[in-house]
Protein backbone atom coordinates (compact mmCIF):
# COMPACT_ATOMS: atom_id res chain seq x y z
CA UNK A 1 0.00 0.00 0.00
CA UNK A 2 1.79 3.58 -1.18
CA UNK A 3 0.64 6.45 1.79
CA UNK A 4 0.53 9.59 0.18
CA UNK A 5 1.28 12.78 3.02
CA UNK A 6 -1.62 14.84 3.08
CA UNK A 7 -0.13 17.95 4.44
CA UNK A 8 -2.76 20.79 2.19
CA UNK A 9 -0.55 20.95 -0.69
CA UNK A 10 -0.55 19.21 -4.01
CA UNK A 11 -2.87 17.28 -6.09
CA UNK A 12 -3.21 14.71 -4.18
CA UNK A 13 -5.75 12.81 -6.04
CA UNK A 14 -4.45 12.90 -9.22
CA UNK A 15 -1.69 11.52 -8.02
CA UNK A 16 -3.25 9.09 -6.45
CA UNK A 17 -5.69 8.05 -9.24
CA UNK A 18 -2.52 7.79 -11.05
CA UNK A 19 -1.21 4.69 -9.30
CA UNK A 20 -4.41 3.28 -9.30
CA UNK A 21 -4.19 3.86 -12.97
CA UNK A 22 -1.14 1.27 -13.02
CA UNK A 23 -2.63 -1.01 -10.44
CA UNK A 24 -1.30 0.10 -6.84
CA UNK A 25 -3.28 0.53 -4.15
CA UNK A 26 -3.02 3.69 -2.67
CA UNK A 27 -4.10 6.21 0.12
CA UNK A 28 -4.38 9.74 1.12
CA UNK A 29 -3.39 10.23 4.53
CA UNK A 30 -1.27 12.27 7.34
CA UNK A 31 -1.68 9.56 9.97
CA UNK A 32 1.96 8.74 10.83
CA UNK A 33 0.97 5.21 11.72
CA UNK A 34 -1.12 4.76 8.17
CA UNK A 35 2.35 5.70 7.11
CA UNK A 36 4.66 3.59 8.99
CA UNK A 37 2.83 0.78 7.95
CA UNK A 38 2.95 1.84 4.08
CA UNK A 39 5.30 -0.04 1.89
CA UNK A 40 5.72 3.03 -0.32
CA UNK A 41 5.69 6.62 0.95
CA UNK A 42 5.20 9.13 -1.61
CA UNK A 43 5.51 13.77 -0.76
CA UNK A 44 3.61 15.61 -3.07
CA UNK A 45 3.89 19.13 -3.34
CA UNK A 46 2.39 22.26 -5.10
CA UNK A 47 2.58 25.69 -3.88
CA UNK A 48 5.11 27.95 -1.91
CA UNK A 49 8.18 26.06 -0.03
CA UNK A 50 7.54 28.12 3.07
CA UNK A 51 3.84 27.12 3.41
CA UNK A 52 4.64 23.29 2.78
CA UNK A 53 7.35 23.32 5.75
CA UNK A 54 4.67 24.86 7.75
CA UNK A 55 2.02 22.74 7.00
CA UNK A 56 4.10 19.66 7.61
CA UNK A 57 5.27 20.55 10.68
CA UNK A 58 1.64 21.99 11.99
CA UNK A 59 0.63 18.63 10.88
CA UNK A 60 3.17 16.74 13.13
CA UNK A 61 4.91 14.95 9.72
CA UNK A 62 7.99 15.82 9.68
CA UNK A 63 9.68 13.38 12.39
CA UNK A 64 7.44 10.48 10.42
CA UNK A 65 8.75 11.49 6.89
CA UNK A 66 12.45 11.22 8.45
CA UNK A 67 11.82 7.79 10.18
CA UNK A 68 9.83 6.53 6.55
CA UNK A 69 12.91 7.57 4.76
CA UNK A 70 15.07 5.63 7.29
CA UNK A 71 13.31 2.70 7.01
CA UNK A 72 14.70 1.78 3.89
CA UNK A 73 11.13 1.83 2.30
CA UNK A 74 10.91 3.40 -1.08
CA UNK A 75 10.36 6.84 -1.01
CA UNK A 76 8.88 9.63 -3.75
CA UNK A 77 8.73 13.05 -3.89
CA UNK A 78 7.11 14.99 -6.52
CA UNK A 79 7.56 18.29 -7.35
CA UNK A 80 7.97 20.37 -4.58
CA UNK A 81 8.15 17.07 -2.46
CA UNK A 82 11.58 17.43 -4.12
CA UNK A 83 12.87 20.27 -3.38
CA UNK A 84 11.41 20.05 0.73
CA UNK A 85 14.43 17.17 1.06
CA UNK A 86 17.03 19.85 0.51
CA UNK A 87 18.51 21.74 2.97
CA UNK A 88 17.11 25.03 2.49
CA UNK A 89 15.42 27.36 -0.10
CA UNK A 90 15.48 30.35 -0.69
CA UNK A 91 12.18 31.16 -1.96
CA UNK A 92 10.87 34.51 -0.90
CA UNK A 93 13.73 34.59 1.59
CA UNK A 94 15.70 31.44 3.39
CA UNK A 95 13.72 28.75 4.62
CA UNK A 96 14.83 25.35 5.94
CA UNK A 97 13.78 22.13 4.63
CA UNK A 98 13.64 18.26 5.78
CA UNK A 99 17.58 18.45 5.34
CA UNK A 100 17.58 15.05 3.84
CA UNK A 101 19.22 15.50 1.27
CA UNK A 102 22.14 17.89 0.70
CA UNK A 103 21.92 21.25 -0.88
CA UNK A 104 19.68 24.00 -1.85
CA UNK A 105 17.09 25.32 -3.77
CA UNK A 106 17.02 28.36 -6.00
CA UNK A 107 15.20 30.48 -8.45
CA UNK A 108 15.76 30.37 -11.97
CA UNK A 109 18.16 32.88 -13.41
CA UNK A 110 17.02 35.31 -16.14
CA UNK A 111 18.14 33.77 -19.46
CA UNK A 112 17.29 33.23 -22.88
CA UNK A 113 16.63 30.91 -25.61
CA UNK A 114 18.52 30.34 -28.66
CA UNK A 115 16.26 32.25 -30.79
CA UNK A 116 17.55 35.22 -28.36
CA UNK A 117 14.18 35.62 -25.98
CA UNK A 118 13.79 36.10 -22.56
CA UNK A 119 13.14 32.65 -20.64
CA UNK A 120 9.98 32.70 -18.91
CA UNK A 121 9.50 32.12 -15.29
CA UNK A 122 7.67 29.46 -14.21
CA UNK A 123 9.19 26.72 -16.37
CA UNK A 124 6.11 25.49 -17.14
CA UNK A 125 5.01 22.87 -19.80
CA UNK A 126 6.76 19.70 -21.93
CA UNK A 127 10.12 19.65 -21.53
CA UNK A 128 13.07 16.49 -22.01
CA UNK A 129 14.34 14.50 -19.74
CA UNK A 130 18.14 13.72 -20.39
CA UNK A 131 19.47 10.33 -17.71
CA UNK A 132 22.64 11.08 -15.72
CA UNK A 133 22.79 7.61 -14.62
CA UNK A 134 20.54 4.50 -14.82
CA UNK A 135 17.82 3.50 -12.12
CA UNK A 136 15.21 1.00 -11.47
CA UNK A 137 12.46 4.43 -11.74
CA UNK A 138 13.26 5.31 -15.20
CA UNK A 139 13.01 1.30 -16.23
CA UNK A 140 11.20 1.19 -20.08
CA UNK A 141 11.39 5.48 -19.95
CA UNK A 142 13.47 6.54 -23.06
CA UNK A 143 16.60 8.86 -22.34
CA UNK A 144 15.04 12.47 -23.70
CA UNK A 145 11.45 11.38 -22.61
CA UNK A 146 9.20 14.22 -22.52
CA UNK A 147 7.53 15.08 -18.88
CA UNK A 148 5.35 17.84 -17.91
CA UNK A 149 7.14 20.70 -15.51
CA UNK A 150 5.48 23.48 -13.80
CA UNK A 151 8.23 25.55 -11.56
CA UNK A 152 10.55 28.81 -10.65
CA UNK A 153 12.52 26.91 -8.62
CA UNK A 154 15.61 23.91 -9.26
CA UNK A 155 17.21 21.57 -6.73
CA UNK A 156 20.78 21.82 -6.84
CA UNK A 157 22.57 18.80 -5.02
CA UNK A 158 26.10 19.11 -2.99
CA UNK A 159 26.57 15.36 -4.59
CA UNK A 160 26.32 15.61 -8.16
CA UNK A 161 25.50 11.48 -7.71
CA UNK A 162 22.31 12.01 -6.45
CA UNK A 163 21.10 13.56 -9.81
CA UNK A 164 19.18 10.86 -11.82
CA UNK A 165 18.10 13.27 -14.73
CA UNK A 166 18.70 17.03 -16.06
CA UNK A 167 16.74 19.20 -17.88
CA UNK A 168 17.70 22.25 -19.59
CA UNK A 169 15.71 25.40 -19.36
CA UNK A 170 18.39 28.41 -19.59
CA UNK A 171 20.28 26.56 -17.19
CA UNK A 172 20.95 22.41 -16.92
CA UNK A 173 18.91 21.57 -13.61
CA UNK A 174 18.75 18.34 -11.65
CA UNK A 175 15.22 17.82 -12.55
CA UNK A 176 15.23 13.93 -10.76
CA UNK A 177 17.25 12.25 -7.79
CA UNK A 178 17.73 9.21 -6.53
CA UNK A 179 19.96 8.19 -3.16
CA UNK A 180 19.31 4.71 -1.85
CA UNK A 181 15.63 4.24 -1.09
CA UNK A 182 15.01 7.86 -1.74
CA UNK A 183 13.67 9.18 -5.54
CA UNK A 184 11.92 12.32 -6.27
CA UNK A 185 11.05 14.33 -9.55
CA UNK A 186 10.86 17.46 -10.26
CA UNK A 187 8.82 17.17 -13.23
CA UNK A 188 4.77 15.90 -12.50
CA UNK A 189 5.19 11.87 -13.46
CA UNK A 190 0.88 11.91 -12.81
CA UNK A 191 0.01 14.53 -15.54
CA UNK A 192 3.19 12.81 -18.15
CA UNK A 193 1.13 10.46 -19.47
CA UNK A 194 3.11 7.30 -20.60
CA UNK A 195 6.58 8.21 -19.63
CA UNK A 196 4.80 9.21 -16.28
CA UNK A 197 2.85 6.45 -15.63
CA UNK A 198 5.87 4.06 -16.11
CA UNK A 199 7.78 6.23 -13.23
CA UNK A 200 5.03 5.63 -11.40
CA UNK A 201 4.49 1.93 -12.22
CA UNK A 202 7.84 1.48 -11.80
CA UNK A 203 8.09 3.13 -8.16
CA UNK A 204 5.53 1.30 -6.47
CA UNK A 205 7.30 -2.21 -8.17
CA UNK A 206 9.99 -1.64 -6.09
CA UNK A 207 10.60 -3.82 -2.58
Amino acid sequence: MIAIIDYDMGNLRSVAKAFEKVGATATVTRDPKVMANASHVVLPGVGAFKDCMRNLEAYGLIDPIARAVASGKPFLGICLGLQLLFDESNEFGFHKGLGLIPGKVVRFPSSKDEAGMELKVPHMGWNEVEKAKESPLLEGVTDGAYFYFVHSYYAAPEDAAVTLTRTGYGVSFTSSIAKDNVFACQFHPEKSQKAGLAVLKNFSSMR
